[in-house]
């Protein structure tokens, strides 16, 4: 998996970069300290996924919101100290598939970011339930709305989803191929109006809060 890690302090990128090295299964094809950095290297060398920080020079969510309007294809992951509300709630919605605390150890952030790669969204746990109430009350009217639309097949993805399931795991459990599961999740994002995987499990656990 092709990473870049971008932070603009050289000591701690350095770990990161000799962390996910040391993981076995990371090539990590570039670096950097800015956003500036960031997006030239989204263009230039269209990694699978680029690690951000928040704080750093021209805003890493600045970058986030270029990044993932122009190669929404390619993975973000804010690797962050800033755990407040807001900012991981904006992060989410400007596209940013990963949200992890620094701290975190080495083998949790390759866990992560290989995890973020293959498709799916993570926000550090003591987060995501703060984080739920901050979406909800942004996006509650059109989120409503959007959820009635949703099929009888669709809500049975989205409630697997919920559970933490992968696509393939999905599919085996509704008994369709993962390429539907595939075809359903797209679908159910664009009537959610929903960037992540992970904002719309949220949906679902809103319906029970």
């Amino acid at each position: 998996m092709r990473v870049a890690v971008i932070d603009d302090h050289p000591l701690l990128r350095a770990g990161v970069i000799h962390s996910l090295k040391a993981a076995g299964d990371f090539d990590v094809v570039a670096e950097g300290g800015s956003a500036h950095d960031a997006i030239a290297i989204a263009q230039n060398i269209r990694p699978d996924a680029i690690i951000l920080d928040v704080n750093m020079p021209g805003s890493g969510l600045e970058a986030a919101l270029q990044i993932s309007k122009a190669h929404p294809k390619i993975r973000l992951i804010m690797l962050t100290i800033c755990d407040l509300d807001d900012s991981v709630a904006t992060c989410l919605e400007a596209g940013v598939a990963g949200y992890v605390l620094k701290g975190t150890s080495p083998a949790e952030l390759a866990r992560v970011v290989r995890s973020v790669c293959e498709g799916e969204s993570y926000v550090t746990p003591a987060l995501a339930a703060r984080i739920l109430t901050k979406i909800r009350v942004r996006t509650a009217p059109k989120a409503q709305s959007a959820q009635n639309d949703l099929t009888s097949r669709e809500e049975a993805v989205l409630d697997q989803l919920a559970l933490g399931l992968k696509n393939k795991e999905i599919a085996r459990v509704l008994s369709l191929s993962e390429k539907t599961v595939k075809h359903y999740m797209t679908s159910i994002m664009q009537k959610l109006q929903v960037r992540s995987r992970l904002e719309a499990a949220l949906r679902v656990k809103e319906r029970s809060v």
